[in-house]
């Protein structure tokens, strides 16, 4: 039957309406389909992140009794070093000591005997006493010099172990305990990148399982600083020279991570890539930071949030490499990139 106007209505043979409607609703669900798959894959990555989750905690567990356990090493140390040292100072007060008793007794005795032989004399007949009188009075005489005296530090030192005792340690572990200015957020990290337990250091490696949350690097083997500045000075030094490219500064946090384009706004940086591999890959250029010529054992990064500056510099030789002036709103993360290796030392090491 063919389409026909009744009553001015408009009137389809079923099996065309049937045809069309399956065909509106196939569409509808290749879409559905889709979104399925879609939200498999979701749930696939929140179970990966879940996984991820798990493994970051029990790794940051061990690392944090790892670093307990040094701690509480050191404080045995000191505590050894500080009773043995008291114990030597013991047995050599002791010793002074029980030489100055051999000297009492030696003494003692000696007066004892200067007594009873004058006593005897005193007994003695008249003609004899005044024969011995000279020397009984010599001998009492020396007898009376006097007495040996407790000697000027004798006690212990107390206040020498005592004293301040938890600062002194704090400040003793001050002196072995690394402070690195800035610490790396594995959580921004590119796949391709390994960071050290301690989140100093950097290193290219194989493609890392790691989730592709909205934090990390995708494309740009970048991490970021796990700090934001967004106020006052700030300073720290890289180790450049494992890497035979790299590349660092500050960015915003809102710049982009995903897919290429992150080096195009919202960055101050220096570069080295001599054999341009990386202008080629991700399309760096003059424009887009500042190229370093020459190879670098260290790189320095001063950050002067209200001035409006980011200067870098190469400590070794002191030279200055580039300055970008410019004015700050936003928060500024710093960020690395290399091509091997690249590690922020401590301020001990500076």
């Amino acid at each position: 039957m063919n389409s026909q106007k009744h009553d001015n209505h408009k009137f389809r043979p079923i099996d065309e309406v049937v045809s069309s409607y399956k065909e509106e609703l196939n569409t509808a669900l290749n879409s559905l389909q889709k979104k399925l798959q879609h939200n498999e894959n979701i749930k696939g990555e929140f179970e990966k992140t879940v996984r991820h989750i798990e493994s970051q905690a029990q790794h940051t567990e061990r690392q944090i009794k790892q670093q307990f356990e040094k701690l509480h090493q050191f404080l045995r140390d000191e505590e050894e070093a500080t009773i043995t040292a008291l114990r030597e100072e013991e047995e050599q007060k002791k010793q002074m000591m029980k030489e100055k008793l051999e000297e009492i007794n030696t003494h003692i005795s000696a007066l004892s005997h200067t007594i009873k032989d004058t006593e005897e004399m005193m007994r003695a007949s008249d003609v004899c006493f005044l024969k011995e009188f000279p020397v009984s009075m010599e001998r009492v005489q020396i007898s009376s010099q006097p007495d040996p005296q407790t000697p000027s530090g004798a006690l212990i030192h107390v206040p020498r172990y005592l004293g301040n005792l938890p600062f002194r340690v704090w400040k003793k572990m001050q002196d072995i305990v690394q402070n690195t200015p800035v610490i790396l957020d594995p959580n921004t990290a590119h796949p391709d990148l390994v960071l050290s337990d301690d989140l100093t250091s950097l290193r290219v490696s194989d493609v890392q399982p790691v989730p592709d949350n909205p934090e990390r690097f995708d494309c740009d083997e970048c991490v970021l600083g796990s700090e934001g500045f967004n106020s006052g000075t700030h300073c720290w030094d890289v180790e450049v020279k494992q890497s035979s490219g790299w590349r660092l500064g500050v960015t915003t946090a809102s710049n982009q991570r995903k897919g290429g384009g992150f080096f195009n706004n919202g960055v101050c940086s220096v570069w080295y890539d001599p054999y341009s591999v990386w202008s080629l890959v991700y399309g760096w250029s003059p424009g887009s930071g500042f190229c370093v010529e020459h190879k670098l054992d260290r790189v320095r990064v001063n950050l002067d949030y209200e001035r409006g500056t980011v200067s870098f510099s190469d400590p070794v030789t002191n030279t200055h490499l580039h300055t970008f002036t410019t004015s700050f709103t936003h928060t500024l993360f710093p960020f690395f990139c290399c091509s091997s290796s690249l590690r922020i030392l401590s301020i001990n090491s500076q």
